[in-house]
């Protein structure tokens, strides 16, 4: 710190600076060059710091005693003025480098030294003396803003206003080249909407006879598979039997006779079967052409259900569309809403200020009506007392031509006598 960019003032500006700018009341009062130096007292010096801070960062001088401890200790009450002067140290250390010293410490809190607490107080000043400057230089141009920008912002809020009414007023009409393409779109919306329902009530009375189909067939299969169980028996049965054929030819004639017998029985009765089998082939075949058919219906069905699908997702494509549309209705509603509102504010600020600048011409025309008004009144006494003097002087010039005469008088009695 042996070379500062900042001057270092002496122990007289610093009292004077700090007593004008940074204390107030009492402690204005009680502060003197005695507290600096030759020796700084340590109270001065952290009342001085932390009033400071409350200047630069609305940080009160009781809030240092309110810091909290990272843990709970026994018999906090020891430890309030710890608090308080590390509380000061550590913002500080924190605010000092802005000015510029890079290297203060407790000492300089607890023992401070002459030169070194002047060098301290003499950047705070300087970084004051710049904040000032600077304060001034952005409160003149938030002035200009506010005079210059005003009517611009007002025309941008009229203009965005109207654009804004513009944009709902073409979102909320349709067009009349459009209106039959509407028209058009929503009864052909309703249209689809009737024809999937229809579709979807076909499909569902097609899939009900589809299940009684599979029924059928899954019952005429469980007897075909029976009727050839009983044609492997009655193979069987005729295998056994020629097993047992004998070698008698009466017996040979009456099992012959016998076979005869079954055989026409067997015959009959796998006519009456293979009239059953052919009936239920015959089925079988009507029914496979039937599902057939039903699966020609069910590919039509499927490409009637694409058609639809797509057009659901046409449909639900413009609902998407419609409701963007209504969000972005919704949304310049409000946007018009604040704008308006913020144009009332703007108009009511305007219309105060006028009230206001009325006020005050008002004001300044009734004194200046009571300067003139005093004006001629001293005008008045002043001709008063010009009067006054003009005859003071004519009286003088009597009584000085009357002193004049007589002295005359009494020159020429005294020459005679």
């Amino acid at each position: 710190m042996a070379e500062n960019t900042f001057p270092v003032y002496t122990a007289d500006a610093i009292v004077n600076f700090y007593r004008t700018e940074v204390l107030t009341g009492q402690e204005a009062k009680h502060f003197k060059k005695s507290d600096l130096t030759p020796h700084p007292k340590p109270e001065a010096v952290q009342t001085l710091y932390m009033r400071v801070l409350h200047l630069l960062y609305r940080f009160r001088p009781e809030c240092h005693s309110m810091v909290p401890l990272l843990e709970t200790i026994q018999y906090p009450a020891y430890h309030e003025g710890a608090t308080a002067i590390m509380s000061v140290y550590t913002r500080m250390r924190q605010f000092l480098p802005m000015c510029l010293v890079y290297d203060f410490s407790l000492n300089d809190l607890l023992a401070p030294k002459k030169q070194r607490t002047l060098t301290i107080l003499s950047a705070i000043m300087n970084f004051l003396h710049f904040r000032k400057q600077r304060m001034e230089v952005v409160l003149e141009k938030v002035q200009g803003f506010k005079r210059a920008d005003m009517d611009r912002l007002q025309t941008a809020y009229t203009k965005g206003i109207r654009e804004a009414e513009k944009k709902i007023e073409m979102l909320t009409t349709i067009p009349p080249e459009q209106q039959a393409e509407a028209d058009e779109l929503a009864a052909a919306l309703s249209e689809l909407q009737a024809t999937t329902m229809h579709e979807y009530q076909e499909v569902n009375a097609k899939n009900d006879s589809i299940t009684e189909w599979k029924a059928t067939i899954a019952e005429k299969t469980q007897k075909l598979a029976q009727v050839k169980l009983d044609v492997s028996n009655l193979k069987e049965d005729i295998s056994k039997l020629k097993s047992q054929i004998v070698e008698s030819p009466e017996e040979l004639k009456s099992q012959m006779e016998k076979m005869r017998e079954n055989v026409k029985n067997s015959i009959e009765e796998t006519d009456e079967r293979v009239v059953e089998l052919q009936n239920m082939v015959q089925g079988v075949t009507h029914t496979e052409a039937e599902i057939q058919q039903m699966c020609s219906l069910l590919q039509d069905l499927e490409s009637s259900m694409s058609n639809t699908k797509q057009r659901l997702e046409e449909r639900q494509e413009l609902m998407a569309q419609y409701e963007k549309k209504q969000k972005e209705l919704k949304n310049l509603c409000m946007e018009e809403g604040q704008l308006k509102r913020a144009l009332g504010m703007k108009q009511d600020k305007e219309c105060k200020q006028n009230i206001r600048r009325q006020k005050k011409r008002e004001m300044k025309e009734q004194h200046v009506q009571e300067v003139l008004g005093q004006c001629d009144q001293i005008h008045q006494k002043r001709e008063d007392m010009a009067d006054k003097i003009q005859e003071i002087s004519a009286e003088t010039q009597k009584l000085k031509t009357s002193i004049k005469s007589l002295r005359d008088v009494c020159s020429k009695e005294t020459e005679k006598a």
